[in-house]
């Protein structure tokens, strides 16, 4: 009888002690070092992250570009405007350099250019004289 137990008993002994043991190390090992598909995520979301600020930059940037661009029009704009009241002979002078700066700052939308109305439209087929055979005709371009 002891050697029977003795037979059932290593193999449930070996079995429970497998387990604890599989056990710890499936508990201990992804705690130690961090999973690679974490390590993935986490390197995309820091770059992702990366990217966003950049992208918030380039546009602030962008914005303080442009706005003195808009600055510099303006004081550009003013420059022209004193310079046309200084240095203008006449007023007759004075008042066309002014009216000229104000009308390109306005940005008038310019006229249309129309086609002359006596002119006749362009023809898609060839013209042809009284009593002759058209292009459709069969004896068309054939010397009698």
């Amino acid at each position: 009888m002891e050697h029977s137990l003795l037979v059932w008993l290593l193999p449930t002994l070996a079995l429970v002690a497998g387990v604890a043991i599989g056990f710890l190390v499936a508990r201990l090992l992804p705690n130690a070092a961090p999973n690679r598909t974490q390590r993935q995520l986490d390197d995309i979301q820091e770059r992702f992250d990366n990217y966003q600020n950049e992208v918030v930059t380039h546009f602030n940037s962008t914005a303080t570009l442009v706005k003195k661009l808009t600055q510099s029009y303006q004081e550009v704009q003013d420059h022209l405007a004193e310079g046309a009241n200084r240095l203008a002979l006449d007023e007759l002078t004075r008042q066309r350099l002014l009216a000229a700066l104000h009308s390109e700052s306005a940005q008038a939308p310019r006229e249309r250019l129309t086609p002359p109305r006596d002119q006749e439209p362009p023809r898609d087929y060839a013209p042809k004289t009284p009593n002759a055979p058209g292009m459709l005709d069969e004896q068309y371009g054939l010397k009698k």
